[in-house]
């Protein structure tokens, strides 16, 4: 783990509400399909050397309320840019967390150990609930950006 300033960026994409109770029943979980359609209909129309980011925002309170999370790049055609929501990853410093696997289990294994860094009592670092950010290096590897305090 390793932390670093990050720049504001700008995204576009499609997202949805949910929270973590939720996610962890099918019935109930969102993440998944929005992904689903992100593949189908927006990848597509994404520019050679997009990057497909997983952003969380608009934090209700903290792990256990509401966010946002939206599936999106930083490079979309523009025929389709008017179609999507924009959002940007804030100014700040994260804690960057990596991961190597096959998606999805890479992505769920990762955020797990996330969890588990922030729920101990001897964690260095706290969670600042502004924009966290997944950052898909490849089809099997992840970065998952924290924003800290």
């Amino acid at each position: 783990m390793k932390t670093v300033p990050i720049d504001e960026k700008t995204v576009l994409g499609i997202s949805v509400r949910t929270k973590n109770s939720d996610e962890m029943q099918p019935q109930t979980a969102k993440i998944g399909e929005l992904w689903q359609q992100f593949y189908q209909d927006i990848v597509p129309k994404l520019q050679n050397g997009a990057t497909i980011f997983g952003l969380y925002s608009n934090y209700e309170s903290d792990a256990s309320g509401e966010f946002t999370v939206m599936a999106c790049s930083d490079k979309v055609n523009e025929s389709a840019s008017n179609e999507l929501e924009q959002s940007s990853i804030q100014k700040g410093n994260y804690l960057v967390f990596e991961g190597t696997g096959e998606m999805p289990h890479v992505v769920i294994n990762t955020w797990s150990n996330i969890w588990d860094y922030f729920s101990s009592d001897t964690q260095e670092y706290q969670r600042a609930y502004t924009t966290d950010f997944e950052l898909y290096k490849s089809p099997n590897e992840i970065e998952i950006y924290i924003s800290v305090k």
